[in-house]
């Protein structure tokens, strides 16, 4: 919990650091993606991204030299290691941030406090929140960022880049049998994805259809005979941990001889970054997993 003398700090370190602003009448009020109206300058000459998606998104809409500060998490791209860091983003440095001095601030609803939001809009800073929720949703908060940011043409051209690739794995799955998958994140505990995820959503688009698709929980932890019962065709792991050896993690699967995407030689690992993160790479993802669920699809249109 933020203290409230520890706000007042801020509050004055805040006026010793004035953050920009927009002139006036170059400012406009907009409701970010869980409904809060955020009053964000025309064009934000300093922006936080406060999540390595929203980060990506940036830099895929040509905003090098407007990102002023980001995550210990945002990796990519490689340009975004000589940013300045702000620390997590669930747990940002608030005096760090406004030595930065930005007129922007962009969040991820799942990956940000709500205190720390309201925080931020008490030091006048402006908070833009986005909730990308499957393929659809990464889409419309690629949209809406390029909106408040000033770039509409760029991400309009970004989003109809996805829509096409999108139609085009529909289409070549279309009349092909929907394998069962199922789909682990990272090498750890066997967490799988269910409703409303970007993974699931991929998984389906590419002809797959996920063990866990009746599952009311977003991110159920299965253990190793309900994977058993409900025979998986395919099995992917996400590579959470991008420098680990996932060897082992092949091999560990090979002693269930009885699982079908054993039998089939079907295990697969994939790059985290690009099926479990919403930005405009999951067209990348998608064709991955298309090649993985239905390889003769691709093949045939070649």
């Amino acid at each position: 919990m933020i203290k409230k003398g520890f706000l007042v700090v801020l509050i004055l370190f805040a006026i010793n650091l004035p953050v920009l602003r927009s002139a006036e009448g170059q400012e406009r009020f907009l409701s970010d993606e869980i409904g809060r109206r955020v009053k964000v300058p025309r064009s934000p000459g300093r922006i936080i991204s406060l999540a390595p998606n929203v980060t990506e998104i940036l830099f895929s809409l040509g905003l090098d030299n407007e990102i002023a500060g980001v995550t210990d998490f945002c990796d990519y791209p490689e340009a975004v290691l000589r940013k300045p860091r702000i620390g997590g983003y669930i747990n940002p440095s608030l005096e760090k941030i406004v030595s930065l001095k930005p007129d922007l601030i962009i969040a991820v609803k799942e990956a940000i406090r709500m205190e720390v939001v309201q925080a931020l809009t008490d030091l006048g800073i402006p908070a833009y929140v986005v909730d990308p929720v499957g393929f659809d949703g990464a889409m419309k908060t690629i949209g809406n960022i390029g909106e408040v940011v000033g770039r509409r043409t760029e991400s309009a051209g970004i989003v109809k880049k996805m829509t096409t690739g999108k139609e085009r794995a529909l289409l070549l799955t279309r009349s092909l049998p929907r394998l069962k998958v199922y789909f682990q994140l990272g090498a750890g505990s066997m967490v799988t994805v269910g409703k409303g995820t970007l993974a699931n959503d991929l998984i389906r688009l590419a002809g797959g259809r996920s063990i866990s698709e009746g599952d009311p929980m977003s991110y159920p932890l299965y253990s190793i005979e309900t994977v058993l019962s409900k025979a998986p065709e395919i099995i992917i792991v996400s590579s959470m941990e991008g420098k680990k050896d996932y060897s082992n993690v092949m091999e560990k699967w090979q002693q269930f001889k009885g699982i079908p995407a054993v039998k089939r030689k079907a295990i697969h690992v994939v790059d985290s970054n690009l099926v479990d993160r919403a930005t405009p790479r999951i067209v990348e993802g998608l064709e991955i997993l298309t090649k993985i669920v239905h390889p003769e699809a691709l093949e045939t249109k070649r």
